[in-house]
C-alpha cells in the first residue's frame, strides 16, 4: 500500500470497526466494480440491496450509527467513511453514501419520535434510499447555492401543508422511499418528510451527468399539489434554514471523507501500474516525471486527511463549523482532483478506459468540486465571514 491511512485516534473498538469496514470493502465490494448492474445513472435498485445484503451480514452495515441510535463522533466518523469510500460502490454497500448518510443525521438530531420511528429507522436498516429536495432549475430563479432564492412554496389547508414547486438536480429520487421537501411559507423555509413514490412528485427526467456513483441519478422534479400532513413538518414554520446548515456542515465533511478513501485507492492503482509498468528501459515509477506525480499525490492526500480530521474536531466540540466545513469542502476537493487527474496522467491510455476504478473516481471528484457548494461560493462565504470580522474588531 503506498499510502498509510491513519485511524484518527479513535478507540479501540472503532480502530476494530475501521478493519473490519476497510477489509469488506477492499475484499468483497471491490469485486462488484464492474458489475453489469451499474449504468450511467448510477447501481441498480438490485445491486445495491445485493451489497447492503452483504455488509448486513458483514455486520458492517450503517457502521456510522450505534444499535441505540446514537452516531459515532465526527473523527470516528472520519475514520470509518474514508474507509468505507475505498470503492466508489462502498458507500452504497454500508450505507454510508450521500443523501442518505446526511438525512439520516438530520433526522437523528431533530426528528421528532414519530419521524424517526416511520422514516428514520428503514434509512437506518438500509431499506429505503432517501433524497433531499432542495435546489430548484436556474431558468425558474430558484435555489441552488443562494437557498434563500426558493420558489417552491407550502401553504397550510387543515392539519395538512400544500407544496407545489420544481426541483433539480435531486439525487437518488428515483427509487427513494422517503424524501425531504425544502419549500417556503410566509414565514420561510420549511421541511417536510414524505413517503416516495408519491402521484404529487413527479420525476420529469433522470439527467446524464458526469457522476455515477449514486444510485438513481440526479433528477428533475415536479411538485404538483403534494398534500403532507403537519406532523411531518421538521420543527416548526420557517425553520428550514436552521435545519438545513445542521444538516450540510457535516454532509460537506462526510463527501470529504468518502471520496478521499476513494482517491487513496486510485493512487495505489496508479502507483501499482507505475512500478509494473516500463518505458524507456525503466520502470515508470523511476522516470521523474511519474515518480514526481505519485509523491505529489501523497503531500495531496495526507492534507486533505488532515484537513477531514481538523474539521471533524470542530464538529465534535459542538461549534456548526460552517466556515470549517466549507475550507474542507474547497480544500480537500481541490487536492482530490489534483490526485485524481494525475491518477489518470501516470496511467496514460489505461487511466481513461474503466478497466480499472481510475477514470471513474476522476468523473466523481470533477463533480464533488460542485455539488454541497462549488469551490467559489465557499470562498465567497468565507470572504464575507473575513469582512464582518475585521468589522467587528475595528468598527465594534
Amino acid at each position: 500500500m503506498s499510502y498509510e491511512m491513519e485511524t484518527g485516534n479513535v478507540s479501540d473498538e472503532v480502530a476494530e470497526l475501521c478493519g473490519r469496514v476497510e477489509d469488506f470493502v477492499r475484499n468483497v465490494v471491490a469485486g462488484y466494480e464492474h458489475d453489469p448492474r451499474r449504468n450511467s445513472h448510477g447501481p441498480s435498485e438490485e445491486l445495491s440491496l445485493a451489497l447492503k445484503d452483504l455488509a448486513r451480514k458483514a455486520d458492517v452495515l450503517t457502521p456510522h450509527i450505534r444499535e441505540d441510535g446514537s452516531h459515532l463522533t465526527h473523527r470516528e466518523t472520519a475514520a470509518v467513511l474514508i474507509r468505507s469510500g475505498l470503492s466508489p460502490l462502498g458507500p452504497l454497500a454500508c450505507n454510508t453514501a450521500a443523501p442518505d448518510e446526511g438525512n439520516m443525521y438530520l433526522l437523528g438530531k431533530v426528528g421528532s419520535p414519530e419521524i424517526q420511528s416511520h422514516f428514520l429507522e428503514p434509512m437506518v436498516r438500509g431499506e429505503k434510499r432517501s433524497a433531499f429536495f432542495m435546489t430548484e432549475p436556474a431558468g425558474d430563479g430558484g435555489a441552488g447555492s443562494d437557498p434563500s432564492m426558493m420558489q417552491t412554496t407550502c401553504r397550510p389547508d387543515g392539519n395538512h401543508w400544500v407544496i407545489n414547486g420544481r426541483k433539480t438536480y435531486i439525487t437518488g429520487a428515483d427509487g427513494a422511499g422517503v424524501g425531504i421537501v425544502m419549500a417556503k411559507s410566509d414565514d420561510g423555509a420549511c421541511m417536510f418528510l414524505v413517503d416516495l413514490p408519491d402521484p404529487a412528485i413527479r420525476i420529469e427526467r433522470v439527467l446524464d451527468t458526469i457522476d455515477s456513483s449514486m444510485p438513481g441519478g440526479h433528477s428533475e422534479v415536479v411538485i404538483d399539489n403534494l398534500r403532507v400532513p403537519a406532523t411531518q413538518m421538521l420543527g416548526e414554520s420557517g425553520e428550514g434554514f436552521r435545519y438545513a446548515q445542521i444538516r450540510l456542515a457535516p454532509a460537506r465533511l462526510t463527501h470529504c471523507m468518502r471520496w478521499l478513501g476513494a482517491c487513496i485507492r486510485a493512487n495505489e492503482i496508479a502507483a501499482d501500474y507505475a512500478n509494473r509498468r516500463n518505458a524507456f528501459g525503466k520502470p515508470l515509477v523511476d522516470h521523474e516525471g511519474v515518480g514526481f506525480m505519485l509523491a505529489e499525490n501523497l503531500i495531496d492526500l495526507k492534507q486533505a486527511e488532515l484537513m477531514v480530521y481538523w474539521c471533524a474536531d470542530v464538529l465534535d466540540t459542538g461549534a456548526l463549523g460552517t466556515a470549517e466545513s466549507s475550507m474542507a469542502k474547497v480544500a480537500v476537493s481541490e487536492a482530490l482532483m489534483r490526485v485524481a487527474d494525475r491518477c489518470v496522467q501516470v496511467m496514460g491510455g489505461q487511466g481513461v478506459t474503466a478497466d480499472t476504478i481510475v477514470e471513474q473516481v476522476f468523473r466523481e471528484i470533477r463533480a464533488f468540486r460542485i455539488y454541497d457548494g462549488p469551490t467559489e461560493v465557499h470562498k465567497w462565504s468565507l470572504a464575507k465571514k473575513i469582512k464582518r470580522d475585521w468589522r467587528k474588531a475595528n468598527e465594534g
